[in-house]
């Protein structure tokens, strides 16, 4: 009897994604994902899942699953992770890369021109328009996260009565005690979980977090101090890009002073009009700091957990999902983070300084919660309502 061939017997293995192919694929997603992390999860779904195949869509939704467990920025580490389960670490360097510096370079072009010393008129118009829109972009982020959140934490009224008083935790320590916000993000985290699993005592896989909180202590100022703020936007932001505005508010403004708060409204508005991740907000604070140069490496520090949670935790996100421990973390640790968003709006409007700043937020507002329409719009059309008010003189 004739042996058959070998390439009948084995199914024919597809060659691997080549690393132009993601260059060229996430780098066009890293300069069109306008929107945050809806348009980039749907436009990374569209190209794995639906155009190429190249990722089975329960997989898909398993790591978006996985990467919402993480802290940091959840669409960028999804761009790793797809970029890593097509061609490994390799891959997830360069997808993830591509992902981030084409946003990255616009957001420091326009810090050039927002940040200037004499900035011309309309461009002053224009960042104090959008800088008045950030409050209601703050609160309407909340509200949008909040009914996932409530619902993740069960049916039980123990439990939701906890979930409330967490909201109300992150809130009050966003509006009132800033720099501590991690403390108490971390503190529900783990009082929820000592609560769900009361005979496991010892540290959870979060434990980490509190040796880290020591860490301002090292920083004084100049570089490592703005090193510090970026990791700490980087690995401990909880429950989406917007946790960064409490975490970094205090810091970039009172503590160490690199922006006024009329900047520091700029750079979150411009972190929301720019295409890819809402952290790159941290490279606006950063070129206030310390020029093109700190900009840059605000970018690397508050990005390279993501690449080290993809990188070491891929193999493991299975078990990371089902691990008891952590979902009880983030039951604890997502509504007080939802609640940080919702706070951080109090003091960001008490940045505003024109009267007329108060009636751009009222619109926006109107727009976003109660419309239910679009952040870039918002804050574009706040942009051009703040040109018309500083050229009329208001």
């Amino acid at each position: 009897m004739q042996a058959a061939d070998p390439g009948e017997r084995r199914p024919r293995r597809e060659p691997p994604v080549s690393l132009l192919t993601i260059t060229r694929e996430w780098g066009r997603i890293g300069c069109v994902g306008f929107g945050g992390p809806p348009a980039h999860i749907a436009m990374l779904r569209a190209l794995c899942v639906d155009r190429r195949g190249w990722i089975r869509a329960q997989d898909f939704e398993d790591g978006i699953a996985a990467t919402n467990l993480l802290p940091g920025p959840a669409s960028t580490q999804l761009a790793i992770w797809c970029a890593w389960r097509l061609r490994g670490a390799r891959g997830a360097l360069v997808g993830g890369a591509c992902f981030i510096v084409p946003g990255l370079i616009v957001i420091l072009a326009l810090s050039a021109v927002f940040l200037a010393a004499r900035p011309p008129l309309w461009i002053a118009g224009a960042a104090a328009g959008a800088g008045a829109a950030v409050p209601g972009v703050a609160l309407n982020a909340a509200i949008g996260l909040a009914p996932a959140s409530w619902r993740r934490a069960g049916a039980a009224r123990s439990v939701r009565a906890r979930w409330v008083c967490y909201l109300l935790a992150g809130g009050l320590a966003a509006a009132v005690i800033g720099p501590f916000l991690v403390l108490v993000l971390a503190a529900c985290g783990l009082l929820e979980m000592l609560t769900r699993n009361p005979p496991r005592l010892r540290p959870g896989p979060r434990g980490w977090l509190l040796p880290m909180l020591a860490g301002p202590a090292a920083a004084s100022g100049g570089l490592l101090s703005l090193a510090w703020v970026a990791f700490k936007v980087g690995a401990l932001s909880y429950g989406g890009g917007f946790v960064i505005i409490p975490l970094m508010q205090h810091d970039a403004v009172h503590t160490y002073h690199w922006t006024t708060s009329s900047q520091f409204l700029s750079a979150v508005a411009l972190g929301q009009v720019t295409p890819g991740p809402v952290v790159q907000t941290v490279a606006v604070v950063g070129y206030a700091a310390a020029g093109v140069g700190g900009g840059l490496l605000a970018s690397l520090v508050a990005f390279a957990p993501s690449f080290a949670f993809v990188l070491i935790g891929g193999p493991r996100f299975d078990r990371l999902r089902g691990n008891a421990s952590v979902a009880s973390f983030l039951t604890g640790a997502g509504p007080a983070a939802i609640g940080a968003i919702a706070g951080a709006a109090i003091p960001l409007a008490l940045a505003l300084s024109h009267p007329w700043q108060a009636g751009v937020l009222a619109l926006v507002a109107v727009w976003l919660v109660g419309l239910r329409r679009g952040v870039v719009t918002a804050i574009a059309g706040a942009g051009a309502l703040g040109v018309i008010a500083v050229l009329a003189g208001a």
